[in-house]
């Protein structure tokens, strides 16, 4: 078993009592606790500086550091309520909103805002959101779309050189430059949500996270360590330096107790204004100056207040396929989440899965058979390779037939399926055929760090919500107490295919970029064929393996049967189109000695034909089924999260 470092426990202890919120009890079967109140859920959080993303590093895995494991987390059963966040901070907030009468809708509001102080390298109001929102009432599913778009004056170079006449490289790269910077929209979509689907007056589910910033909160673990492994980036920004390190240019530790007059006085004027009051106004002001710095050499940002006051969440409809005996419903484009993942579980629709559930499963989900793995993967190969060519922005890349039932055919994915040698890999898929398309089939950019909320409220309302500021810290630009994101690096920085055809997602002025959110609400299929009970809602962080971590876990729930904590517990694997199969090395029942070459699961692997790695994976999944009248939840054991709701 993998042990973690003594300083990182006794920091993770100090952290999470110091907080009063950690997920779970100790029953093996079943742990409750006292409304929105939580005791230790496993072995302790680590965080690793260095594990994760650094300077020459790939961090296609690797959106964010690794956190080691929590072993032998137990499942949170709950009454008529339930939330799940990546930070127990945040999920307490939350959970307050929920006791007190509040709606899904509203305890985003008060999560989103913790998050953004105790989770600033993966989420926050200076980056984006996709929320799929179940409303009980009407029994409809609603997506929202609060993806960052490129500014009005960005060119499709913009991210590969100056200018059209200077054809340097922005400085110190792209992602630290002012031109990663996107229109941030999560809250615009948060307003529009609350303002459809709230019931608790929008200023008063601010008051968790003013309170935080004004009286202050111990950084935690993992941001500790990921503050160590990006201190060199954030340096270079006046106000990032003064927050997150000493006088002497050192990282502040865990357990240093962090204020942010900054961002209370940022979050008491979107409370009393409204988004209104982000978008235009002195904050937009402060946005724009801090996007257009060249302090420290960095290449200027072109978004102007315009961008900013001009900006509008969108309504999107939601994507509804069937899956065996349930129906699966998650974001469409510009997220490529909902469609690939939909067209991973097609293809693996023609395979008895059931027969393939894993070894030994115990509370950390047990061991994945490699025959299972290797089918897993293949079907991501044949999803991502659709993905990559055709999926964008909708508003300027139409899709293959302008509809995603393109894609997710079912005839077309069992076609897709023939292609699935049992005994070897492909290695590398090749997109479909869809004739004469206006795009090329271009290479995916990586996409990095990302956090996730899960909640049902009493009213049986769901939410599921996957936020993000891109790589860990964004764009390293900290104003009024905020991160800017960096997601326009989610862009094909090359506008052109290798065949000098145009990239369905380049850059071009007022485009989202393609994202690989994936925040999912599952339904029993009703007698009568139409849409059941609301059964799970899921969802991760991790950029482009987001669709794998939903993939292993909705297979968990539908087809193994395991528990939600198992179903996210359970070992990471799967492929994003490349000849590479990742296994998560971070799992307590994989041998990495000498890079797995001693392990049975990576040798079969290799046998049929993968090229596999075990580098950790550092998701941050959630997951919540219901469970009679109540509901059942599991936080993911590589980050830091908890489950909470009321008792039963």
């Amino acid at each position: 078993m993998r042990r973690t470092p003594g300083t990182w426990i006794a920091a993770a202890a100090t952290i999470l009592l110091a907080a009063g919120t950690v997920a779970g009890c100790s029953s093996e079967r079943q742990q409750s606790a006292p409304s929105c109140e939580t005791t230790p859920n496993g072995t302790p959080v680590a965080a690793t500086p260095s594990a994760g993303a650094g300077p020459g590093k790939d961090i296609s895995t690797h959106p964010e550091i690794a956190t080691g494991y929590r072993t032998g987390m137990t499942p949170v059963h709950t009454g008529a309520y339930a939330v799940s966040t990546a930070n127990p901070v945040s999920t307490k907030a939350a959970c307050g909103v929920l006791s007190r009468g509040g709606t899904a809708a509203d305890a985003l509001v008060a999560a989103q805002m913790v998050l953004g102080l105790v989770e600033p390298q993966a989420s926050g109001i200076g980056g984006g959101s996709f929320l799929v929102y179940y409303d009980a009432a009407s029994k409809s599913v609603e997506a929202y779309d609060g993806r960052e778009v490129a500014p009005a004056a960005a060119t499709e170079n913009y991210l590969r050189w100056t200018s059209d006449a200077d054809r340097t490289e922005p400085k110190p790269s792209a992602r630290a430059s002012g031109r990663s910077i996107g229109v941030p929209g999560v809250l615009r979509m948060l307003e529009t949500a609350h303002r459809e689907h709230g019931k608790q007056p929008w200023h008063e589910l601010f008051d968790p996270a003013v309170k935080l910033a004004d009286g202050g909160f111990p950084i935690s673990p993992r941001m500790a360590g990921q503050i160590a492994d990006s201190a060199k980036d954030l340096a270079v920004d006046e106000n990032a330096r003064a927050y997150f390190l000493n006088p002497d240019g050192s990282p502040k530790a865990a357990g240093t107790v962090l204020t942010n007059p900054a961002m209370a006085k940022t979050l008491g004027a979107i409370a009393t204004d409204g988004a209104q009051a982000f978008y235009t106004g002195a904050i937009a002001k402060d946005v724009v100056a801090a996007a257009a710095s060249t302090a420290g050499g960095r290449t200027p940002s072109v978004l102007t207040a315009e961008d900013l006051a001009n900006y509008q969440a969108k309504k999107r409809t939601a994507l509804c396929t069937p899956y065996r005996t349930h129906e699966i419903c998650g974001m469409p484009a510009p997220s490529s989440g909902g469609i690939t993942v939909a067209a991973t579980l097609g293809i693996l629709e023609n395979f008895d899965l059931a027969a393939l559930a894993p070894d030994k499963i115990d509370r950390d989900g047990g061991k994945p058979k490699a025959e299972a793995v290797h089918l897993i993967s293949e079907a991501e190969r044949l999803a991502y390779a659709d993905r990559n060519k055709y999926i964008a922005d909708p508003d300027f890349i139409p899709l293959p037939g302008n509809s995603p039932q393109t894609l997710l055919n079912k005839d077309y994915l069992r076609k897709r399926a023939a292609l699935i040698d049992r005994n070897h890999s492909m290695g590398t898929a090749q997109p479909g055929d869809f004739g004469p398309v206006p795009v090329g089939n271009a290479p995916a950019p990586p996409e990095h760090g990302t956090s996730h909320i899960s909640m049902v409220d009493k009213y049986g309302n769901a939410a599921s919500m996957t936020t993000t500021v891109e790589s860990a810290f964004g764009s390293f630009h900290l104003v009024d107490g905020f991160i800017l994101n960096n997601q326009l690096t989610d862009f094909n920085a090359d506008p052109l295919a290798a065949d000098g055809t145009p990239a369905a997602n380049r850059l071009q002025p007022g485009k989202r970029p393609r994202s690989s959110m994936s925040p999912t609400l599952v339904f029993e299929h009703a007698a009568d064929g139409s849409r059941g009970n609301l059964v799970d809602v899921t969802g991760s962080p991790g950029g482009a393996v987001i669709i794998q971590f939903v993939v292993k876990t909705l297979v968990g729930l539908l087809d193994w049967g395991l528990d939600p904590q198992q179903a996210v517990s359970q070992m990471s694997f799967g492929s994003a189109n490349t000849p590479v199969t990742g296994l998560g090395g971070e799992h307590p029942s994989l041998n990495t000695v000498d890079k797995g070459d001693h392990d049975p699961l990576v040798q079969r692997l290799r046998e049929l034909g993968h090229q596999v790695s075990v580098d950790p994976q550092s998701s941050g999944l959630s997951a919540l089924q219901r469970d009679g009248s109540g509901w059942v939840g599991g936080a993911d054991p590589r980050r830091e999260g908890a489950v909470l709701g009321d008792t039963r």
